[in-house]
């Protein structure tokens, strides 16, 4: 209980339609006891069990001990008053009577289902809007050794699990017990002997049932983390389908699948077989409960004469219809156990602490003026460092390559520059301000940046550009195309701008990607551009192209360029070679070229003409 406390407060929001579904189920309740208890004086008239003297009179009520005599002789006097000894016009308007109750009990439940699905679809957008909101929030680590599959599996099923768990509390805690204590309070004016008698077995039948829903939150959480494994391998499947293809490797994720659909069966079908457990059970321990009661009340009826045989009736219907909420109840409470796990899941990202924080009191930084500093930098993904002791200085219209081996750190500084990681040691500063006393987004508005990996999204030409500047006009987005050199190529394309480009821009070609995710940097229009590794994967016209584009983008900008190929970076104002993590060289192109050092070595291993 104490996860869903914790998710109690989503619907905070919707406390309305709670009050209005509580106010339904209070009238729901009492028609429900009232509508068993209108059949009594209808046993009467069917069984003539009236003495028709005692109704000439209308009954003076005398106390609540009394109440239920007063209730019966009320009906029956209004009903022989009505009917004149006509005893089908007496039964007419008793069924009437129990019609109606009925009627306005099944009204009352409609208005209560009513209004609580306006609470439960509430509760399940606002947390699946909180899940995808912390998703994008938490940082790029969280991520590092999470499966995508999973987090997918906790957004959709499991907060859809919590939203049936939800509705299941609610009804636990409002109509479910509303109804017993009505039913019970109708029972004991009618017979508290035989009431007492009845609770000495339901406590006997509640413990039963309490046994059988022990491990369903344990079976329920193998399921969830089951189902979020093979989301995972689907995940994996349909992002390196070349490869799977390409090496035959068919079968091998096949069975990987194979496996976890299986265990996902095994472990479902043990959850659903102790959950369907619990209707029959609790159901034949209510039965049992009847048939003794059947016993007892009998033997009041025919043997003791303290009861009358239309008021018994009455009861019985009345015991019967504890049955219903508290086999309800009983389910509700399997549905709390299961949808614990998936609240456990859900709550696990809600409230996993972002380390990247913003500062309480942020600096706000309009602009960029005169450097990028970067001094001493030290940083170490986990144990080993990635990256000791760098310093580097960057003014304003300036260009920083930085080169070097796969695993020397390059990308890591790409990474620390925009804050997608916080430095362990150090501090990086634009001009004088730090970037930690800056909010995020404060400080990734001054910077543009261009991956490796061409990461478009499964929209439109013109959408993809616009997450760089989304009041951009038509001019300025056909402007950054061709600073781009990737106007030719989308006036070429049926739809031109309003082309969709596929998942991931796969109906592209690989240069054509790359200068569409460069055309969305220079649309931002920022005054620090990162650009990691841009040209990689680009063919050599592309990067000739690009390579002009490039140039001309960095005139007027401070550029940090991360770079694969020697040939892009020659013109940079200061290149830094990196190899594990530190400095080995720095200097211009030629004065590097000069030194025959590790960049004369990197420069021949890619065979290009200096």
């Amino acid at each position: 209980m104490n996860y869903f406390k914790k998710i109690l407060r989503f619907a905070k929001p919707y406390k309305k339609y709670a009050i209005l579904n509580i106010i339904a189920n209070i009238f729901y309740a009492l028609f429900s006891a009232l509508s068993f208890v209108a059949l009594i004086p209808m046993l009467d008239v069917l069984f003539g069990d009236k003495d028709a003297n005692k109704i000439q009179e209308e009954p003076v009520y005398q106390g609540l001990g009394s109440a239920k005599d007063f209730f019966k002789d009320y009906l029956s006097y209004h009903v022989h008053q009505i009917s004149q000894d006509d005893a089908s016009v007496a039964l007419m308007l008793v069924i009437g009577l129990v019609i109606a109750l009925f009627f306005l009990k099944n009204i009352a439940n409609y208005l209560a289902m009513f209004f609580i699905t306006f609470l439960r679809n509430g509760v399940l957008k606002d947390l699946r809007n909180a899940m995808y909101k912390k998703t994008v929030e938490l940082p790029l680590s969280y991520y590092s050794e999470k499966r995508k599959g999973d987090t997918i599996a906790r957004i959709t099923s499991d907060v859809l699990e919590i939203q049936h768990s939800f509705l299941s509390i609610l009804e636990l805690i409002v109509r479910e017990p509303l109804t017993i204590l009505f039913t019970i309070a109708t029972m004991l004016l009618i017979s508290v002997k035989l009431t007492i008698f009845v609770f000495i077995f339901i406590p006997v039948s509640g413990f039963i049932i309490s046994l059988i829903g022990k491990s369903l939150k344990k079976k329920s959480d193998l399921v969830q983390k089951e189902q979020g494994l093979f989301l995972s391998i689907l995940e994996e499947t349909l992002g390196g389908l070349k490869i799977i293809k390409g090496f035959n490797a068919e079968n091998i994720f096949n069975n990987k699948f194979q496996e976890s659909t299986n265990k996902f069966y095994n472990y479902s079908n043990k959850l659903l077989n102790r959950q369907n457990l619990a209707s029959p059970a609790s159901e034949f321990l209510g039965i049992s409960v009847i048939a003794v009661l059947l016993w007892y009340g009998g033997n009041m009826v025919l043997e003791e004469g303290t009861l009358d045989g239309s008021s018994f009736i009455a009861y019985m219907g009345l015991a019967y219809n504890i049955l219903t909420p508290a086999k309800g109840i009983s389910k509700a409470s399997y549905n709390v156990k299961k949808g614990n796990a998936a609240a456990e899941r859900v709550l696990e990202i809600l409230e996993t602490d972002n380390k990247i924080k913003d500062p309480v009191n942020p600096v706000e930084k309009k602009e960029f003026i005169s450097a990028l500093h970067l001094n001493n930098i030290s940083f170490a993904y986990e144990k080993e460092k990635v990256l000791k002791n760098f310093s580097a200085t960057v003014n304003k219209g300036e260009t920083l390559a930085l080169v070097g081996q796969s695993g020397s750190g390059k990308s890591t500084i790409a990474n620390l520059i925009t804050r997608f990681y916080d430095i362990n040691e150090g501090e990086i500063k634009i001009d004088d301000t730090n970037i930690k006393d800056m909010t995020q987004h404060n400080l990734r508005d001054l910077m543009g940046l261009v991956t490796q990996d061409s990461i478009l999204f499964n929209e439109t030409i013109e959408a993809n550009l616009r997450i760089g500047k989304t009041d951009a006009t038509e001019a300025e987005l056909i402007e950054a195309l061709k600073v781009a050199n990737a106007y030719e190529f989308v006036m070429d394309l049926p739809k031109q701008l309003q082309t969709n480009i596929g998942d991931s821009g796969n109906k592209l070609s690989g240069g054509q990607k790359q200068r569409l995710s460069i055309a969305r940097a220079v649309l931002k229009n920022p005054p620090i551009m990162i650009l990691d590794e841009a040209t990689s994967a680009l063919d050599t016209e592309s990067e000739k192209l690009v390579q002009r584009a490039l140039e001309n983008m960095t005139k007027n900008r401070t550029s940090v360029v991360i770079a694969h190929r020697l040939s892009t970076i020659q013109n940079a104002d200061r290149i830094i070679v990196m190899q594990k993590g530190e400095i080995v060289e720095q200097g211009k192109h030629n004065e590097l070229i000069a030194k025959k050092g590790t960049y004369k070595k990197l420069v021949d291993m890619q065979s290009f003409d200096s």
